[in-house]
């Protein structure tokens, strides 16, 4: 019995469990359905907001591309429109200038009509000329009894002998005078070369001057019982001289690179405030290592100025060297730089090696820069070193000549040669007063005015030529070679100076028209 109602029981349980189940796969096949059919309700209304939305896209860029389309029609209209002002603007400038030339035209045919008939009117004056002149000359034979072949050549035989008796007479007064005046001349060439070359020209190549920030500092230099003055003298080479002078001292050497390390070692110690005999020594040790640079770069920097390359370093640093040697005032390294670039110039000019002729003109004085250490003239000094350091044989013979020493081999040589004479002798560059020179200058002018038939007179090139404007109704084209003679003589008979002064007469006549 409770066998069976187990049985039963299972029976009614399994059937509960698969109603169950039934039921509950039942449910969510429904909520499954329910939600497909809500989800294809939702694509279907996404679709359509989309395709709505494409839509009105569309309408908007239809509507954009229509007005970007209506814009640039009208920017095209506009710009249509302006280029067509504008070529109706230049249509009528074209007018305008086609109505002046035409103008213009007509104004040139008439001129050209009235010139041809002036120039009828000036062939028949001449003609008249012509005539009258022959009829003057046919008149002045008769009255002369002479032809005119005949009066030219008694008029030239009459003139030349007046112009050989007056040179001779100007020769004599000339040869009388240089002999009365040689003794006098001589002396205040001496005298005044003594006060250019000699006095100022010692002074200032043979001493440097020092500031000092105080006397004190004096007794410093001094040291105790003079032991620092010694030693800057020893290291140096250079004599200190310490007097009253206030607040300075002078260094005192004719090696002028001696010179400057004793003043730069000494302005390093001023600066420095310690002044003892380590300390110099070092100071004269770094101002020797910083005049050696400076000697090597000037050296480089003259020869990049010039132009010149491939010169051995050594011969570059002498260059360089020549910066604290000076001539007549005038500065080693300076001229020889300005000898290489007129030596350039003038080589140019005659078709010669430009490059060789700056190479000698720079190197033609190499020997001035060691002149104070070895015996021996600067040219044979600087032919050992142009040898030593393997120069051409051309830039050798150029410095041994440049002086008329020995014979120049080449074009080159006489080139340095003249570049030389030209840089030295030119005003300024050696011992000249500025107020001698701008008195000659002075009375350069003063002499060419004072002739009758002079405007105006200028004195050009530092002295070197004089140029004259003279009044073209006193004086004629004839007229002028006599006035130029006349004041290149005054010139020489007035004035020292020199080389030479080139006299230039200008008679200038201008006629001013107008185009209208």
């Amino acid at each position: 019995m409770e066998i069976g109602n187990l049985i039963v029981f299972a029976i009614i349980l399994i059937v509960a469990v698969i109603l169950t189940c039934f039921l509950t796969l039942t449910y969510r096949k429904n909520v499954v359905e329910k939600r497909n059919a809500d989800a294809e309700d939702r694509a279907r209304e996404i679709i359509d907001e989309a395709v709505k939305s494409a839509e009105a896209k569309k309408k908007e860029i239809l509507l954009e591309a229509k007005e970007e389309s209506i814009k640039t029609k009208n920017d095209l209209d506009k710009e249509i429109k302006d280029r067509r002002n504008e070529v109706q603007r230049m249509e009528k400038r074209i007018l305008s200038r086609e109505e002046n030339l035409d103008r213009k035209t007509e104004a040139i045919e008439k001129k050209e009509a009235n010139l041809a008939s002036r120039e009828q009117a000036l062939e028949k004056q001449k003609a008249n000329v012509e005539t009258l002149e022959a009829k003057r000359l046919q008149e002045l034979e008769r009255i002369s009894g002479l032809t005119s072949e005949q009066a030219k050549e008694y008029l030239l035989k009459t003139v030349e002998d007046e112009v050989k008796h007056e040179t001779a007479v100007l020769v004599k007064e000339l040869e009388t005078r240089a002999k009365e005046e040689a003794g006098k001349k001589a002396k205040e060439y001496v005298v005044t070369a003594i006060q250019k070359c000699a006095v100022d020209h010692v002074a200032e190549t043979t001493i440097s001057l020092v500031q000092l920030p105080n006397d004190e500092m004096k007794g410093r230099i001094i040291g105790r019982e003079g032991r620092n003055i010694r030693t800057l003298e020893t290291m140096t080479g250079v004599e200190l001289i310490i007097d009253d002078t206030p607040e300075a001292v002078i260094l005192s050497s004719f090696d002028p690179v001696r010179r400057e390390v004793a003043r730069i070692a000494l302005e390093k110690l001023i600066v420095d405030g310690r002044i003892h005999p380590a300390r110099i020594e070092e100071m004269v040790e770094k101002a020797q290592k910083e005049v050696e640079q400076t000697m090597r770069e000037e050296g480089e920097n003259a020869t990049l100025e010039v132009g010149v390359q491939g010169i051995h370093p050594e011969l570059v640093r002498l260059l360089g060297k020549m910066k604290f040697r000076t001539s007549y005032g005038q500065n080693a390294l300076k001229h020889s730089m300005e000898v290489a670039q007129l030596s350039g110039l003038l080589a140019a000019e005659i078709g010669v090696d430009v490059r060789m002729a700056k190479r000698a003109g720079l190197l033609h004085d190499i020997g001035k820069s060691v002149d104070h250490e070895i015996e021996g003239s600067h040219i044979q000094i600087g032919v050992d070193l142009c040898r030593k350091y393997k120069e051409s044989p051309l830039v050798i013979n150029a410095v041994e000549a440049h002086h008329g020493d020995v014979e120049p081999e080449s074009l080159i040589a006489c080139i340095v040669q003249a570049a030389d004479a030209i840089s030295a002798a030119r005003p300024g560059a050696r011992r000249e007063t500025l107020e001698t020179y701008t008195t000659r200058l002075k009375q350069l002018e003063d002499i060419a005015n004072s002739f009758k038939g002079v405007d105006k007179t200028f004195a050009i090139q530092a002295g070197r030529e004089i140029r004259i404007m003279v009044v073209p109704e006193q004086i004629s084209d004839s007229d002028m070679v006599l006035l130029a003679r006349d004041i290149s003589q005054q010139i020489e008979s007035e004035l020292e100076y020199p080389g030479q002064i080139k006299v230039n007469l200008i008679r200038e006549s201008r006629v001013t028209d107008y185009a209208k």
